[in-house]
């Protein structure tokens, strides 16, 4: 239903960005779908001194990784430069890790000139997506938008104002936890991510593959044929 919504926006270029691990299974039906790439967008808090829950800033993952304020806590809690970069330090190698694990060898796609399409689960503060949104602005999309199957109002409200479009399914006026809307709501494991990141790249690779023999107007065998 959701890839639906966003096919009928004909979005240029779309790049189909997921926020491990909720996200990933939504994203990789959203990308074939649509015949888009599928990438991660993966951000780590960074917790205030004393109250890790609290988040002064996160790290996002690039090339190289943004990291995004939370002025109003860093301003509470009166953290300089210097006392900002020691917890950002100390977030780096958690945030190298998981990209090392969902990655491996392969570099964050590019949304330069592109649609990036960022996709998660369903988001309840929508703290999370807000801070990827920030992210993503910096690295030059022709436009961001947001798309989840489940999120209260006032926050797709409040990511309207920060995304150039939000598509939400469904948005209860009072919103539970997001294991409420699904049938099936299993915690997914990091295999779970790998194996929908290579499924979505074998897809891909067949696919690329096809439109490369289309485009040739014969296969291999064929041309083997034909010199015969």
């Amino acid at each position: 239903m959701l890839a639906n919504e966003l096919a009928g926006l004909s979005l240029h270029a779309p790049v189909i960005l997921a926020l491990p691990r909720g996200g990933v299974p939504v994203a990789a039906e959203i990308a074939k779908m649509l015949k888009a790439p599928l990438d991660l967008i993966i951000v780590r808090k960074v917790g205030a001194p004393g109250n890790p829950e609290l988040a002064v800033a996160a790290i996002v993952d690039g090339d190289p990784p943004d990291v995004v304020l939370n002025r109003e806590i860093v301003e509470t809690y009166n953290l300089d430069d210097a006392a900002l970069a020691t917890l950002v330090k100390r977030e780096r190698p958690e945030l190298q890790r998981r990209r090392t694990l969902y990655r491996g060898s392969r570099s964050p796609l590019s949304i330069t000139g592109k649609t990036a399409v960022l996709i998660d689960d369903g988001a309840a503060t929508g703290t999370t997506m807000k801070v990827a949104i920030r992210a993503l602005k910096r690295r030059s999309p022709l436009a961001i938008v947001v798309a989840l199957p489940v999120a209260p109002p006032e926050t797709v409200a409040e990511l309207s104002h920060e995304a150039d479009r939000v598509v939400c399914l469904a948005q209860p006026l009072h919103f539970r936890a997001l294991s409420y809307y699904y049938r099936n709501f299993e915690q997914l494991e990091d295999n779970d991510v790998l194996v929908a990141l290579d499924h979505s790249q074998a897809g891909r690779d067949i696919a690329t593959n096809e439109s490369r023999k289309a485009a040739t107007g014969s296969s291999v065998t064929g041309y083997v044929k034909k010199k015969r």
